[in-house]
């Protein structure tokens, strides 16, 4: 057996699916880096600081970026293939020098450049701001969707707003949540490039002239500008560079005008930042609508800006030139797909129907046609309570042209409903996107379900709700418009980046052409009972269980058992996600350790992260009750290393990049038929480890992949729930007949664990007790049980990561590249390719 090595260094030099380091190569980048480290940062080496070091190596590898960006843009414009267009809100991107380097192909070099300069990588990396520009799963999936796009050669486009403030900075304070700003640019983006010269118009309020023939005009608006700042989005190992474009909020040099000729210079310059709040701040609501205007003009700004690129790069076809080719609207929709990442973009079909129609000055119906077929939209959630409906007053004042072409492409629908379904006046009510109580409001999913050719759901049992149920009324009467694409992660960041260990050992066994083919994967299966694959793959996860101890020691200040499972929640904090059942079994647990200190007990550090919306206050006691039974349970001599409780503060990409590597357990654990599909699940399966969870969103399907008896499954299906419901669901009957539960509810309600204010958590009991809206008691048996059935199959490590290395090997179809072939094929109409870009020449910088 090869001798162990001693640092993560020289673990990474004996990485196989990363290149050698050519010697020229290396020498050219501390060239580069060196120049950077003078030039750009304006530093030498007795001032500079570790963040100068980062910076200079982040201008390194973007130099190696730049020639693959700007020949793959040429590339698009010369072969003029159909454009695709990403709009989302948000793009949860994490931190992009590691993942530029693997998918550029030059992390060992980088890595022994340093390493010559005196210089550690890793701690460089760790310098790098998160690009939090986002909440959650819908924001990651956009990113990784991305990363696809590049990979499968698809001359794609992502767009957004370029947040000053992305996802608040999560602190724990005495067990509650505090919210900070993420001042993410303080320091500086190195990746994005601003575009000042694109500067686009966006207007605001105003009111309508009616010209007559369905045309309008809309006049005495407010303006404010939107300055394109662009990132690069590198394939792998393709030499293809995309673009995503954010939008940032400019006040136009005009502002306030009147206060100027008033005399009052300093506060209207001041009001400036009025305009320019639009792109300050991301909302922090996950899974919730909240219809406040800024939002509007924020959903609005984002789709006005694209639709003004997205029209000029159509009309222009061949690279530099500026002047209009295309006159004809006619091929638009062969030419160009717009997809809607939920309805948050929504505002893109009246804007792009307003544009056709009162600026091209095309028909309504041809209008419509060129509208309809290119766009299409993904449904993300099933919570009432998460579907946009826009009041019609806010709307009026807003964007009254654009409520006037919402009320027409309502007329012109319902009309076809009467066609298609005579004397139903009830279903014509149902399916209006004019809502009339309990105010008078849009329904804005149902605005894109009737305008786009093209309606998805996010895995196969949510596509299955939203056609049998939350849609039905629309399935019936556009049965094939609606669509699965069950969702994906992409491989670089999610195995290759995050754990070279696992990466390297798979390498061994089957080669290296899976981080673009993730189905063969499945070659590992054969290899099952291999005990060389066995010890490698226990090896790994003991390390990176090790290097998280190591992190959590340092920054929470608690020391884990390594030895012990890994048993971890990572998400948004939610009530349908039920972090509150996964506090119930610690404390079951916690009793059991206290009735019998010498009971046989295998030993769990539970972990939970996640970040609750400010303004959720159940949420919030839900992380402050996690707290205080860690407290608890933490300081209990009894108790010792068999069972320790962490919460995981500020949850973030780079954070999960640390945390699922290491993770035994992952918990998945939703009310069935919440989850629309999940994300993190096939992230915690593609790293080796088990999952525990219900029969909700992609959970169904992992376990279709990998086999029932590799996965631990639990509680009621969506047809379960539904008829506990249709019986009269009495949650007080479940507590009064499991003692453990029955305890751990009394405990919490009796302050045993805030005796500083026993009534602290009165009302989290009470709506467990009362109004158990995601079925917490029914499911909570069964989850125990299940729970005890994992520990067992714990404490015999052979199986337990033979069922690892199933899991691994039955991954193959969660690549978001699967999925957005899968897109590309049945939506957009393009075909993905894995055939390389030639490389543009490296200039060396002598």
């Amino acid at each position: 057996m090869a001798a162990v090595p001693q640092t993560d260094r020289e673990k990474r030099k004996q990485i196989s699916v990363r290149e050698i380091a050519q010697v020229g190569d290396v020498v050219n980048l501390k060239k580069t880096f060196n120049r950077h480290l003078h030039y750009t940062i304006v530093k030498d080496r007795n001032v500079a600081t570790p963040r100068d070091y980062f910076f200079a190596l982040a201008h390194a590898v973007r130099d190696h970026l730049v020639g693959r960006w700007i020949r793959t843009q040429q590339y698009y414009y010369e072969k003029d293939p159909k454009r695709v267009y990403y709009l989302s809100l948000e793009f949860y991107m994490g931190r992009s020098l590691s993942n530029t380097m693997v998918n550029l192909g030059i992390q060992s070099a980088c890595d022994e450049a340093m390493y010559q300069l005196g210089l550690d990588i890793e701690e460089l990396e760790e310098i790098e701001e998160d690009a939090g520009l986002g909440n959650g799963g819908l924001g990651r999936l956009a990113a990784c969707f991305l990363d696809s796009m590049a990979t499968l050669g698809l001359a794609a486009y992502g767009y957004g707003l370029r947040y000053d403030y992305g996802i608040f900075t999560q602190k724990i304070r005495d067990g509650w949540q505090i919210e900070e700003p993420d001042d993410w640019l303080r320091y500086g983006n190195p990746w994005e490039k601003a575009r000042p010269e694109y500067m686009l118009p966006v207007n605001f309020y105003g009111r309508v002239e009616n010209m007559g023939d369905g045309k309008a005009k809309w006049v005495d608006t407010k303006v404010v500008f939107a300055m394109a700042y662009d990132s690069p989005v590198p394939g792998y190992g393709n030499n293809a560079v995309n673009t995503m474009r954010l939008w940032s909020a400019k006040a136009p040099n005009s502002f306030n005008l009147q206060f100027f000729n008033d005399g009052d210079y300093i506060q209207a310059v001041c009001d400036r930042n009025i305009a320019e709040n639009i792109s300050r701040v991301l909302y922090p609501n996950d899974n919730f609508f909240e219809g406040k205007e800024l939002r509007l003009k924020q959903e609005y700004f984002l789709v006005a800006a694209t639709l003004q690129d997205i029209i000029r790069r159509f009309k222009s076809s061949k690279f530099g030139c500026r002047d209009p080719v295309r006159t004809s609207f006619e091929t638009f929709p062969e030419k160009v797909a717009i997809q809607l990442n939920d309805t948050h973009p929504s505002m893109a079909i009246p804007e792009l129907m307003r544009i056709l129609i009162d600026i091209e000055g095309i028909p309504w119906e041809k209008a419509w046609d060129i509208t309809y077929n290119a766009c299409a939209y993904t449904n993300h959630t099933v919570l009432p309570e998460a579907l946009e409906r826009w009041p019609v007053s806010v709307l009026e004042q807003v964007l009254p042209r654009h409520l006037g072409i919402i009320y027409e492409i309502n007329s012109r629908f319902l009309q076809k409903v009467r066609e298609k379904f005579p004397g139903q006046d009830d279903r014509v009510r149902r399916m209006s996107i004019v809502e009339e109580s309990p105010v008078k409001a849009i329904n804005m999913a149902y605005l894109c379900i009737a305008s786009c050719h093209a309606v998805n759901g996010v895995a196969q049992i949510h596509s299955d709700i939203i056609k049998n149920e939350t849609f039905k009324d629309f399935a019936e009467m556009f049965p094939d418009k609606f669509q699965n694409k069950t969702n994906g992660i992409t491989p670089r960041r999610w195995l290759l980046l995050c754990n070279p260990g696992l990466s390297d050992v798979i390498a061994d066994k089957i080669g290296d052409e899976w981080p673009t083919k993730l189905d063969q994967l499945r070659n590992l299966a054969p290899f099952v009972n291999d005990a060389g694959l066995i010890a490698a793959v226990q090896k790994v996860k003991q390390e990176n269980k090790l290097k998280l101890a190591d992190y959590i020691r340092t920054h929470y200040n608690v020391t884990v058992n390594p030895a012990s499972m890994f048993d971890i929640q990572v998400k948004r904090i939610h009530e349908y996600k039920r972090q509150l059942m996964n506090c119930l079994h610690m404390i079951v647990l916690y009793n059991r350790l206290k009735r019998n200190p010498n009971m046989a007990f295998v030993p769990r550090t539970i972990m939970i992260g996640g970040k609750a919306a400010p303004g959720y206050h159940m949420a919030k006691r839900i992380i402050k009750l996690i707290n205080n039974v860690a407290r608890v349970v933490n300081n209990d001599p009894i108790i010792g290393d068999r069972l320790k409780i962490v919460y995981l503060e500020n949850y973030r990409v780079s954070l999960a990049e640390k945390v699922i590597p290491a993770a035994d357990l992952s918990e998945q654990i939703s009310l069935a038929g919440t989850e629309a599909s999940g994300t993190g699940n096939m992230k915690f399966m593609l790293n080796g480890a088990l999952t525990i969870g219900t029969l909700d969103g992609a959970n169904v399907e992992m376990r279709e992949e990998m086999g029932p008896e590799n996965i631990f499954i639990f509680g009621m299906t969506v047809d379960e729930v539904e008829a506990l419901w249709k019986r009269g669901y009495k949650p007080m009957d479940f507590y009064q007949r499991n003692p453990e539960l029955k305890q751990a509810i009394d405990q919490i309600q009796g302050g045993y664990f805030s005796p500083e204010d026993t009534g602290m958590f009165g009302d989290v009991v009470d709506n467990m007790l009362h109004h158990d809206r995601f079925c917490l008691m029914a499911d909570f048996q069964s989850y125990v049980k299940c729970q005890d059935k994992v520990s067992e199959m714990y404490t015999d490590p052979t199986a337990w990561t033979k069922m690892c290395i199933l899991n691994v090997a039955a991954s193959g179809k969660f690549s978001s590249d699967r999925t957005i072939a899968e897109y590309a094929r049945d939506i957009w109409g393009v075909e993905p390719t894995l055939v390389k870009l030639p490389a543009p020449q490296i200039l060396s910088h002598g």
